[in-house]
């Protein structure tokens, strides 16, 4: 006996279960990583904020800290530190660089590391 293909349509339980378990995947990997990269964005504009105020190159390195964590206070930003910025200041000549790292737990063991770096140089060596 032969079965006409317009009876057999749908899903079958165990296809539907994995693909609602895809989509629930996909969906807490974004609300975990998505507050990450927001945080992050806040960090940039920061440094951009620090990289086009005026006369940068005659700040110190105390100056130019102070400033940038002012900026990181002011826009709540997170998972960033003192220790996480790297300052080269000399007469005419600025670097800054921004390394760090945050690890999301997920599920588990399972967690995401997600890296950043970000940075500037102002003036002539």
């Amino acid at each position: 006996m032969q079965v006409s293909p317009y009876k057999q349509q749908g899903l079958t339980f165990i296809s539907l279960v994995l693909l609602l378990g895809l989509i629930a995947f996909f969906t807490m990997l974004v609300l975990k990583i998505g507050p990450i990269y927001f945080n992050h964005s806040k960090v940039v504009n920061a440094l951009d904020a620090v990289e086009n105020t005026t006369d940068i190159t005659s700040k110190s390195r105390a100056e130019i800290l102070n400033s940038l964590l002012k900026r990181f206070d002011m826009n709540y930003v997170d998972y960033v530190t003192g220790d996480d910025v790297k300052i080269i200041a000399q007469p005419g000549y600025v670097k800054v660089d921004i390394d760090y790292e945050r690890v999301e737990h997920m599920v588990g063991n399972l967690s995401v590391l997600v890296e950043f770096h970000e940075g500037f140089e102002a003036g002539g060596r």
